[in-house]
């Protein structure tokens, strides 16, 4: 595995380093045993620790790399930092359509990833060695790797558990493309530590890293080319999210090659050259740098599972309901086990680990509803099932769209190439999911998933009552539809007969 590279070297990225892998951090002597191990110091291992810590347990974290994980150091914070970037350039470019005169915008790239860095160090301090220290933590850097089903072993020191919890993350693999390692590419461990704009990018791969991406670099200037071998742009989303999507890729600039195939790839002089498939044609592409956004996988190897009688293979560690292993000692919370590839699900996943762990928990993840996000612009933000699973459901689901034209606040803002949808049980309302395309439809899906999450109805989100104006309204507006569409014409029939007795 390459770990990630804090480059260029530059006050910011020291400033990182001195948080998340300290130079001088010297490994604390081991307690003769330890409540928890957490293993693995991203997203969902911080959060394993420090829950644990503060309900009193001796808790040890092994982290070999960066704490903090791929979210602060590579993923989540730094991307989008670039994208509220360019936001920020396709902004100024439109202001004219809010009355405002404006010089077309020049982008700075050097200083926009300059402020990345800068931000990114400023939110380190959060994840950093001597904070969980503070909170009463034994912090050990190195390779941790379990020996027994009740021992891990780190730079030469034995740490005995009574629970462990496995949290060591996901990362970027390249596809088996030939020549593709010859000139080099980008993935999300380097991407970051650019100083120069590419003036030309090929983007391989159409899910949410290879599309923020793709979109944030025409922005700031490139000659973007986006390759999904799949037919369309995000191919697990809503079908019609992903037309609305490539209808706003086409107006920042982005080439788009869907249903296309990367067979080969070579340098030739200063350039990179793809040679790809569609349709039974053949097309090559000329670029500066190369970004594998495709896959990824569990980290699994080398940490010793087989030692600990931990089932694993090739989707990561393998663990019931409850999060439990084969192991009965030993949990495991975030991207080496879930599907769910996301900051916020490790986060909820290791609260259930932590509770089931230490305290004879029967909390499941099943039960877990989960939202999910592409900051792209407009987001494209989901909650449960989707429009082609509701097409297959059997005739008890009933599906609502509004156009966000039809939304006050979003014709007020300009915003209005986007939609909300939601799919519920036509006869009791409950909410099976729902989709939102819309500037801020990261922020909007989280009323539909608290509402999942408690149990209401799609008639109680149209009975709350919301500032106006607000972009949110579109949920108000999709609850009338569902209750104007159980006024059946006999239903209809008996109210007219009722008002008319009432005159």
């Amino acid at each position: 595995m390459t770990l990630p590279q804090l480059l260029p070297a530059d006050a910011h990225n020291a400033q990182l380093a001195g948080h998340v892998v300290p130079a001088d951090w010297i490994n604390p002597a081991p307690a003769p045993r330890y409540n928890l191990v957490v293993l693995g110091g991203g997203p969902a291992g911080l959060v394993a620790a420090a829950g644990a810590a503060g309900l009193g347990a001796k808790v040890a974290l092994v982290e070999r790399a960066l704490l903090g994980g791929d979210c602060l150091n590579v993923g989540c914070v730094p991307s989008k930092a670039l994208l509220r970037c360019a936001r920020a350039e396709k902004e100024t470019r439109d202001a004219a359509a809010f009355g405002l005169r404006c010089a077309a915008p020049t982008v700075d790239f050097p200083a926009v990833m300059e402020r990345m860095r800068r931000l990114r160090a400023s939110l380190a301090r959060h994840d950093a060695a001597r904070r969980f220290a503070s909170l009463g933590i034994d912090v050990f850097r190195g390779a941790g790797r379990f020996t027994g089903r009740d021992t891990l072993e780190v730079a030469g020191r034995t740490l005995g558990f009574t629970r462990a919890i496995v949290a060591t993350g996901a990362r970027p693999v390249a596809p088996p493309i030939p020549g593709l390692a010859d000139p080099g590419f980008l993935d999300n461990t380097t991407l970051f530590s650019l100083t120069a704009l590419p003036r030309r990018l090929a983007v391989i791969g159409a899910g949410p890293i290879g599309c923020e991406m793709a979109q944030a670099f025409a922005r700031f200037g490139a000659a973007v080319t986006l390759i999904e071998g799949a037919g369309r742009l995000l191919p697990r989303e809503d079908e019609e999210a992903s037309r609305r999507l490539e209808s706003a890729f086409r107006a920042d600039g982005v080439s788009m090659i869907l249903d296309g195939k990367v067979t080969a790839v070579q340098r030739r002089g200063e350039s990179k050259f793809l040679r790809v498939e569609r349709g039974g044609a053949l097309l090559e592409i000329e670029a500066d740098e190369i970004l594998v956004g495709a896959r990824r996988a569990a980290n699994v190897e080398g940490i010793g599972l087989e030692e600990a009688g931990i089932a694993f293979d090739r989707n990561g560690v393998r663990e019931d309901d409850r999060l439990k292993t084969s192991n009965g000692r030993v949990f495991a919370a975030g991207d080496c086990c879930s599907r769910f590839r996301f900051t916020h699900a490790a986060d909820a996943m290791a609260r259930i680990a932590l509770q089931n762990a230490l305290f004879f928990g029967r909390k499941r993840a099943s039960a877990l509803v989960i939202p999910w996000c592409t900051y792209t612009d407009p987001e494209v933000a989901q909650v449960g099932i989707a429009a082609k699973e509701a097409q297959e459901g059997g005739g008890g689901e009933t599906t609502h769209t509004v156009e966000m034209e039809a939304v006050d606040r979003a014709v007020l803002d300009g915003d209005t190439a986007g939609f909300c949808r939601v799919h519920v049980a036509t006869k009791s309302g409950r909410i099976l999911g729902a989709t939102a395309v819309a500037g801020h439809g990261g922020e909007m899906i989280g009323e539909l998933a608290l509402a999942m999450t408690a149990g209401l109805g799609i008639g109680d989100v149209a009975r709350t009552i919301l500032p106006y104006p607000t972009q949110a309204e579109a949920w108000k507006k999709l609850g009338d539809a569902h209750a104007r569409g159980r006024l059946t014409p006999s239903v209809a029939k008996w109210f007219r007969r009722w008002l008319a007795w009432r005159r």
